[in-house]
């Protein structure tokens, strides 16, 4: 089977959860065998992993055409693609689009991040779509989140072959319900074109059927896995410098995350001992006012902020922590807390993540119940049988939630949707 999945994160150039679940899943379904997968995503680099997955670039692809040979194009772009792949492109041109501000290859140039004219670009990448739509042979097509949704609409619409679209997160999960009224309608618009519905979670799901008003028969879940450590991530030794515990939190530091909480629940232990310390990994738009509030609670020396983590950083500082936590307010899925088990490391998450649908071996409080939240944290700390129970038992669990088992659910959701397509 075929299939043109349209995204808009592939490592190892990730920002937040969504590469990571895309490329765990692409290799799950390439893994249960006879999947052939072209997956597009806004900038390429170069070193992204092509052993399973063919990658196509929307800011590689033309939508104007360019009177340039073959020696150009390979000077230009040869790095992330084969340039006789742009010339197949370029044979695809279906609209004059020179209006649009593109470049001398005649491809329309994309931050491949999340700008400020977010919105412009993803208009120009369902541009774009037309064009790799009409040049690819497939069966299905996959979109991975909003971004993507009016890509996947559009490809749907030239090539008449079904859509399925895949709900990582809504806009009532980023907005603790204030939500932004164009996403919405982009969301809205993508679930209702869509064939099919995959969500990571049952809360997600609910999500979509009661706040999109979806039919339920349309509408599946399948949860995130995670990926297998590599030798090389196994192999990474923190030594540790200070005989206090760590607890960390990782991630974007932003409302739908919870940082608060952590802060307030952080306060709450050192009340009771003072031979722990806090981690906030990460970035985003409430980092200064949790340093802020570290300082109002007196606890800034006791209180780190490393910035973004990415890559092998990620494992090293898991690796030096005694305790993760991820008290999201609203987490569709959640796969921080599985990297955490992975490498041996005691988890507390919200019951408001999709993740806690799947682990039993991690600590599951409220993310407004800071006290529930710090007596997890001291308890861990300090309870040494308690610590090892959800260390080893919690490493056990995650290693058999495997992106393959994911994969595979996929792979029948399409054959289901194309059975009564």
């Amino acid at each position: 089977m075929k299939a043109l999945m349209f995204g808009w994160e592939f490592p190892p150039h990730i920002l937040g959860g969504l590469g990571t679940a895309s490329y765990g899943l692409v290799k799950g379904m390439w893994e249960c065998g006879d999947m052939d997968i072209t997956f597009v995503i806004p900038k390429p680099h170069g070193d992204e992993d092509t052993s399973f997955a063919r990658i196509i670039g929307a800011g590689n692809t033309p939508v104007a055409w360019r009177d340039v040979n073959w020696e150009y194009v390979q000077n230009r772009y040869g790095y992330c693609m084969e340039p006789d792949l742009y010339f197949r492109l370029r044979d695809h041109i279906y609209a004059d689009f020179n209006y649009l501000n593109t470049n001398d290859l005649g491809c329309i140039e994309f931050s491949g991040r999340y700008p400020d004219n977010l919105i412009e670009e993803i208009n120009n990448y369902s541009i774009v779509a037309g064009v790799i739509a009409r040049a690819t042979e497939f069966d299905i097509i996959h979109s991975h989140d909003w971004l993507t949704y009016p890509a996947g609409i559009h490809a749907k619409q030239i090539t008449g072959k079904p859509l399925v679209i895949h709900v990582h997160a809504t806009d009532f999960d980023r907005s603790r319900g204030n939500v932004n009224p164009t996403v919405f309608a982009i969301e809205r618009d993508g679930m209702l074109n869509a064939d099919h519905i995959i969500c990571v979670s049952n809360l997600t799901r609910q999500t979509v059927i009661e706040k999109y008003h979806i039919d339920p028969a349309k509408v599946s879940t399948v949860h995130n896995a995670v990926t297998p450590l590599s030798d090389e991530i196994k192999a990474i030794e923190m030594p540790r410098t200070t005989k206090d515990k760590v607890v960390t939190f990782l991630g974007r530091i932003t409302m739908q995350k919870g940082p608060e909480y952590f802060v307030e629940a952080a306060a709450r232990v050192l009340e009771r001992t003072n031979n722990v310390r806090f981690v906030m990994a990460g970035s985003g738009d409430m980092m200064d006012q949790m340093i802020q509030l570290a300082a109002e609670r007196g606890i800034s020396d006791r209180f780190h902020f490393p910035g973004f983590q990415r890559g092998k950083q990620v494992y090293e500082m898991l690796k030096a922590s005694d305790v993760y936590i991820m008290p999201s307010v609203s987490e569709p899925f959640g796969i921080s807390p599985l990297e955490a088990m992975q490498v041996g490391v005691p988890s507390i998450i919200s019951k408001q993540s999709g993740c806690a649908e799947i682990l039993d071996n991690v600590i599951k409080t409220d993310y407004w119940d800071i006290d529930a939240m710090a007596d997890a944290i001291y308890s861990i700390t300090h309870n040494p049988a308690l610590y090892e129970h959800l260390r080893i038992e919690g490493e056990a669990e995650v290693n058999e939630i495997k992106w393959k088992y994911a994969g595979q659910k996929v792979i029948d959701i399409y054959n289901n949707v194309l059975r009564h397509y």
